[in-house]
């Protein structure tokens, strides 16, 4: 189909973009619900499901690492709490304004619970690298 575009105003050339889009939108629609219709007979044919095609697909995805432990603390109310994402809270921003306030000092402090780290012990000397270098030294 061949539309002429050189007669047309700059108001019916935006009206005949806005009727493009439109009908762009509503044929991808179909065409989205033709693939899925083909796809659901298929899986229905075999006897599958989608989610044993593709692991992890068809269900809902689990929560981000770390979502939901607070990084930091309002001072002036202590039950306040912000993890860090998302937009900033108004007690985070106003705390900020305040002279000498900054992100790092509103952070949390968490106690260390790491284990020390064990101490560097001498390396091995395996059978196999012993045996290489007697070999390389009988050769010299």
């Amino acid at each position: 189909m061949a539309v002429k575009l050189d007669g047309l105003s700059p108001k019916e050339l935006q009206a005949l973009i806005a009727q493009a889009q439109s009908r762009m939108e509503s044929a991808r629609a179909e065409h989205i619900q033709g693939v899925k219709a083909k796809i659901d007979a298929l899986l229905k044919a075999e006897g599958l499901q989608l989610s044993e095609v593709y692991a992890g697909r068809g269900s809902k995805r689990g929560k981000r690492a770390g979502a939901g432990i607070p990084k930091y603390r309002n001072p002036a109310d202590p039950s306040q709490t912000w993890t860090g994402h998302g937009k900033k809270p108004t007690w985070f921003q106003q705390a900020l304004k305040k002279t000498g306030v900054t992100a790092d000092s509103l952070l949390i402090t968490r106690v260390a619970t790491r284990k020390a780290p064990a101490k560097k012990t001498a390396k091995k000397v395996t059978a196999k690298k012993a045996s290489r270098k007697a070999s390389r030294k009988a050769s010299k």
